[in-house]
């Protein structure tokens, strides 16, 4: 049992690519309803999920998405046919993925700090609770069969993609996750060794 646990847990990858059949909404309430079993600060339960498997709203984010990046292309410097490559490409990837779960933390859930650098941690565990419900979902997805990809997009347009989706005020967009049936086997990427990235003491 242990070895089959860890056997799942290393044979997660992103997949990119997806079979265009939907992914039947039972499976996303099941994989949803684990991510929630995610640890969090406090208990507080940050994390706010926004499921997108229409056309129109998948479609509605790729375009805010893509705005907000030409925007920041063009001020770069970037030319003109890298730029329209670029953001046919984002679109591509957003609207061929049969479902999208655009992760966000909400504001409000925080204890209250006396200061600048309590505040500031307070949001940080928000952050990383989020991102700790985020694996979680992707490793449910990976348990059912599906393959994920996480996006980190939306920290860099997150009120282009709060407009878009209409979200509340103290949802703030932290990350997207592509999911469906996969298309690919991607390789395994090479890892890091260990005695370069552990010390004991």
């Amino acid at each position: 049992m242990i070895h089959d646990l860890h056997t799942l847990l290393r044979s997660r990858r992103s997949v990119r690519c997806f079979r265009p059949d939907p992914v039947p909404e039972a499976v996303l309430q099941r994989i949803i309803e684990t991510a929630t079993y995610a640890p969090s600060a406090h208990n507080k339960q940050p994390w706010r999920f926004v499921v997108l498997t229409s056309i129109a709203a998948k479609s509605r984010l790729s375009k805010a998405i893509t705005g907000k990046f030409r925007i920041d292309m063009l001020a770069d410097g970037i030319p003109e046919a890298e730029i329209r490559d670029r953001v046919e490409r984002t679109a591509r990837r957003a609207n061929e993925a049969p479902v999208i779960i655009v992760l966000c933390r909400d504001l409000t859930q925080v204890n209250p700090q006396p200061d600048a650098i309590r505040k500031k941690a307070e949001a940080t565990m928000g952050t990383q609770s989020v991102a700790l419900a985020g694996l979680q979902l992707l490793l449910a997805a990976q348990a059912e069969g599906l393959g994920g990809t996480w996006i980190c997009w939306p920290l860099f347009a997150p009120e282009a993609t709060r407009e878009a989706l209409e979200l509340p005020i103290e949802w703030e967009p932290q990350a997207m996750i592509f999911l469906g049936n996969p298309a690919e086997q991607p390789v395994t990427p090479e890892r890091k060794p260990l005695q370069e990235i552990v010390r004991y003491l």
